[in-house]
């Protein structure tokens, strides 16, 4: 059984680690800032179901695999570190002006939730990070671990959506402003594609 003052020190842990800085963050806003806050709000989705993808490989062991196995942790790391670079380069190259509001409510909405999505799932450093930040709060040998596991780890996901989703409604304000300047426009369109290019470079350098 999770306590009172075990729970309360996740929180205060995970809340630190909400407001802190991190790919996921620069992922959103790059998103939010190029596309608009339709794209930012489903990228939020997105990377939150690829993190809880990693809780539920952290609580059954499939995790174990990636902090015992170079190999595995490898290789997801590049398949991973690709399709960031994929994005980045699609991106890049993208028409220069930034789509009106009308267009990016049109675009596939199932394709910017998965490009989140598959930018976690395809990351073991969040699953080596979950091996190592849930235990510290889980009784070792509790019969209910699993299910505490799984608890802390949806809190831990729905806490940082939330914040991410504060930075999505800021930062789509400077995204209209942008519309509005086919220089900043443009500006914002190439930075962004050098964004996902320098995530992608900095996961593939991720060691064990």
């Amino acid at each position: 059984m999770l306590q009172a003052h075990e729970f309360w020190l996740f929180f205060s842990a995970s809340f630190l680690l909400w407001i802190t800085p991190g790919p996921d963050t620069v992922y959103i806003l790059a998103r939010t800032l190029s596309q608009g806050r339709l794209a930012g709000l489903l990228s939020v989705f997105g990377v939150s179901a690829g993190i809880l993808a990693h809780t539920l490989f952290a609580a059954i062991g499939l995790s174990a695999l990636f902090a015992t196995s170079a190999l595995a942790f490898t290789a997801v790391k590049v398949i991973g570190a690709g399709y960031l670079i994929y994005l980045g380069a699609r991106a890049f190259r993208r028409q220069t002006k930034l789509a009106p509001s009308s267009e990016t409510a049109t675009q596939n909405r199932s394709q910017l939730f998965y490009q989140g999505f598959f930018t976690n799932l395809f990351n073991p450093k969040i699953a080596i990070f979950f091996l190592a930040f849930l235990p510290q709060f889980v009784a070792p040998g509790a019969s209910n671990s699993s299910v505490v596991f799984m608890f802390l780890g949806g809190v831990f996901v729905l806490g940082g959506a939330l914040w991410c989703l504060f930075l999505v409604i800021f930062a789509a304000s400077f995204s209209v402003v942008a519309r509005s300047n086919s220089q900043l426009a443009a500006a914002i369109g190439k930075v962004t594609g050098l964004v996902y290019i320098g995530l992608g470079l900095n996961l593939l350098r991720a060691k064990l």
